[in-house]
C-alpha cells in the first residue's frame, strides 16, 4: 500500500509569451487578442482557473492540483495561443467542390454560402459563415475560407461540407458534395 502527501504535488501553471507585434488585453472574463489581421475574442467565464495578464505574459492557473485541472490549463493555452497565431498569421481552410453528374455552382451571399444544383436540387443549400471577420470566396472548383479566429473558420468551413450531407444513398457511391481537404495556417 502507497501512501501520498498531497502537499507533495507542485502547482500547476501555464504561461503564453505574447510576441511584439500582438497586443492581448483582458475586459472581466472575456480574452482579447489585437493584431494586424483583427481581433479575436474569447469567454473563459466556465474555466474554473485564473487568467491573468501582464505586459508580454499570460498566465493561467487552474483552483486544483489534479490531473483534470491540468488539462484544463493545457486546453486554456492552447485556445490563446491560436487567438494569438491568428491575429498574427491566420488560418485558411480550403475546401473541394466534387459532382459527378449535376454540376454544382457555390455563391457567397451575405453571411451564407449557396450551393446549388446539389443532386438536381431546385432550392440552394445553405449554410452559415461564422464571425465577423472569416471570408468566403469562391476560385473556381475551390472554396477558400479565411480569417483570423481558427474557431470561426473551422467552423465555417464544416457548415459548408456538412449542408451537402447525402442521407439515405451509399456515401461510397454517391460521392458528390464540398470536402474539406487542407487546412493551414496563414492567409
Amino acid at each position: 500500500m502507497s501512501t501520498s502527501n498531497s502537499n507533495s504535488k507542485e502547482e500547476i501553471m501555464a504561461e503564453i509569451a505574447v510576441p511584439a507585434s500582438v497586443k492581448v488585453t483582458k475586459e472581466g472574463s472575456v480574452i482579447v487578442a489585437k493584431g494586424k489581421l483583427g481581433t479575436v475574442k474569447k469567454d473563459f467565464m466556465k474555466l474554473p482557473a485564473t487568467v491573468t495578464v501582464e505586459g508580454n505574459k499570460v498566465t493561467i492557473k487552474p483552483y486544483g492540483k489534479r490531473k483534470r485541472d491540468l488539462a484544463v490549463t493545457n486546453t486554456a493555452r492552447s485556445i490563446i495561443e491560436s487567438m494569438i497565431k491568428g491575429v498574427e498569421k491566420g488560418y485558411t481552410y480550403k475546401v473541394k467542390v466534387i459532382f459527378a453528374h449535376f454540376p454544382i455552382s457555390v455563391k457567397v451571399k451575405g453571411k451564407e454560402v449557396h450551393v446549388e444544383n446539389f443532386f438536381g436540387e431546385r432550392a440552394p443549400r445553405t449554410a452559415r459563415i461564422q464571425g465577423e471577420a472569416t471570408k468566403v470566396e469562391v476560385q473556381g472548383e475551390d472554396v477558400i475560407v479565411k480569417g483570423p479566429s481558427l474557431e470561426d473558420v473551422s467552423q465555417t468551413a464544416a457548415n459548408i461540407e456538412l449542408s451537402t450531407r447525402i442521407k439515405d444513398k451509399d456515401q461510397r457511391v454517391f460521392l458528390d458534395g464540398l470536402y474539406v481537404y487542407a487546412r493551414e495556417e496563414g492567409m
